[in-house]
């Protein structure tokens, strides 16, 4: 079913990646500005990433794991003990702006300065620039390519054009697109939140670990990549870390699947896309500068 599998070190059949988002309770300063002192539960809800990153932390290191974690800079200055913690065990950390901000809501020049001001920020805690990006919600803006070529991105993993990495193509350079998709987020499974009025049904581990199976089952037949997006205040939770040991376990007994942190994909692609064993999609972005010409849109009948 893919036309164009990438070929996987070692001649695993398909890679893997297990990505959390560790954004705590950043973006509801934005979001609710003077109302946030007094929404105590839902900081506390956010604030489990205080328990649950160790707790993850640990289980990588009983399955000797190296993955990525997207941490919005603010969050890395809050919590410098909790940058240690995943740097002392060779994570890698990627660049998830600043304060959680919305990209689609800033202008081009606002969101450069956001954009470097992160990266300012992890480059100072962590030693190294980021390599890789992911846009807070997935709001992925008409300059923001652009800005992480000029920027010197390698690669981003926002976007879910693909079942296999991509190259994005813009005015600036180019990127490695390190695909997702909503199937892959465990929003849909387990936020529920009245106060910011997210009433998603809860699902029960088995249930959203069935949805990350299959995708991963088909990912597996098929050569594809398979990328969980997740958050460590939702899978971190005891019974839900209890069936993430489990599914690691599962795939960890397959000797042909390829573990990898987020960047290390993307330098295999890139490298693999240089000696021309694989011939990527080439999307280029952004897709639409305005709206389309009104002579092409239908006359609506009233």
């Amino acid at each position: 079913m893919i036309e164009n599998p990438v070929p996987w070190p070692g001649g695993a059949r398909c890679a893997a990646a297990i990505t959390f988002d560790i954004d705590m309770d950043s973006f509801l300063h934005l979001e609710y500005g003077d109302r946030v002192p007094d929404m105590v539960c839902t900081t506390s809800w956010l604030r489990y990433d205080e328990i649950a990153v160790p707790r993850i932390l640990r289980i990588y290191r009983e399955f000797d794991l190296r993955q990525t974690f997207f941490f919005p800079a603010w969050c890395m200055e809050q919590h410098p003990a909790m940058v240690e913690l995943i740097l002392e065990d060779g994570h890698e950390i990627g660049h998830h702006g600043y304060l959680h901000e919305n990209p689609n809501q800033l202008s081009r020049e606002d969101e450069l300065y956001w954009l470097q001001r992160a990266t300012e920020v992890v480059n100072r805690m962590t030693g190294s620039k980021p390599f890789g990006y992911r846009a807070p919600v997935y709001n992925f803006s008409r300059h923001t390519a652009d800005l992480l070529a000029a920027e010197g991105f390698l690669y981003d993993a926002t976007l879910m054009a693909n079942d296999v990495p991509y190259v994005i193509k813009c005015e600036s350079g180019t990127l490695i697109e390190i695909p997702s998709h909503w199937a892959l987020d465990d929003w849909p499974q387990f936020a529920h939140n009245i106060e910011l009025e997210y009433t998603m049904t809860v699902r029960s581990p088995d249930e959203a670990f069935a949805v990350y199976e299959a995708e991963f089952d088909a990912a597996y037949r098929h050569g594809g990549l398979w990328v969980a997006v997740w958050h460590p205040w939702h899978v971190g939770r005891l019974a839900r870390a209890d069936r993430l040991v489990q599914f690691i376990r599962k795939v960890k007994s397959m000797d042909d699947v390829w573990f990898a942190t987020t960047r290390e994909i993307a330098e295999h692609v890139s490298r693999c896309v240089d000696d021309g064993s694989y011939d990527p999609t080439v999307v280029n972005l952004p897709y639409y500068t305005g709206p389309i010409p009104h002579d092409q849109r239908p006359v609506q009948i009233k």
